[in-house]
């Protein structure tokens, strides 16, 4: 299939901001591709956000390598820092970086729709067996959860802190999040993390800036934000 003006453009723009880069957002991807492959994640993918986190760094930075580890850690830390499901963020957020919005759309639809027919037949089911939420196979199940989250909070932890100061700053947001539980707290613990790393690591980085070209207008992305911004202070006052 011929590739068209639109790919081409997504291809030297890839290009002229990295001439070395080997990896296959080169081409752009569909609607169907981002679909099928969050699907299967949907599928697939037990254990709660934070693992969810470690399935798609899996499947889409080295597996499929749409991304690179700098360009996800970005994503991540944004996602992470703004309110919502982390993880239904960051899987919109890949689809876009793939396919534009209707990515981001087919990676929403993907990985929720399976969730969601699961739970409906699962309230249909427990809601006419009695006792069933105190099966022991239910507690086995939370068991394996911690052992799955548990892997992916390593996997993640072995690609964003490879260095000692990194290793630091993320043991003391850990500790400060335990002795803190609380909301603001953890917005706190993320604009300090944040701070520290800007002032700190600037030196340290051993690569280049990272850049994620996004097939998304300068225009659409403002009017998002002032949404966005709209809704945040203004919600709470009604």
């Amino acid at each position: 299939m011929a590739e068209s003006k639109e790919d081409k453009k997504f291809e030297q723009l890839i290009q002229k901001i990295d001439p070395q880069s080997k990896l296959q957002s080169i081409r752009r991807g569909s609607f169907l591709e981002v679909l099928g492959v969050f699907a299967k994640l949907g599928i697939t993918s037990f254990g709660g956000p934070v693992a969810h986190l470690g399935y798609f760094r899996q499947e889409i930075v080295v597996r499929r390598k749409w991304l690179d580890e700098q360009n996800y850690a970005d994503l991540l830390a944004l996602c992470q820092f703004l309110p919502g499901p982390s993880s239904s963020q960051m899987g919109i957020a890949l689809g876009i970086t793939r396919a534009g919005l209707w990515g981001g759309l087919a990676a929403w639809l993907g990985f929720t729709l399976p969730s969601a027919i699961a739970l409906t037949i699962f309230a249909y089911v427990t809601s006419s067996l009695h006792g069933v939420t105190q099966a022991g196979w239910l507690h086995g199940l939370l068991v394996v959860a911690v052992a799955v989250v548990a892997q992916a909070v390593w996997g993640m932890a072995t690609a964003l802190c490879p260095d000692r100061p990194r290793v630091t700053i993320a043991l003391l947001a850990a500790i400060a999040i335990l002795l803190w539980p609380v909301a603001p707290g953890q917005i706190l613990i993320l604009a300090t993390g944040g701070l520290i790393g800007w002032r700190f690591l600037r030196k340290t980085e051993a690569s280049k800036p990272s850049v994620l070209p996004l097939a998304v207008s300068r225009r659409l992305a403002v009017a998002c934000w002032v949404i966005f911004f709209t809704l945040l202070l203004g919600l709470p006052l009604l």
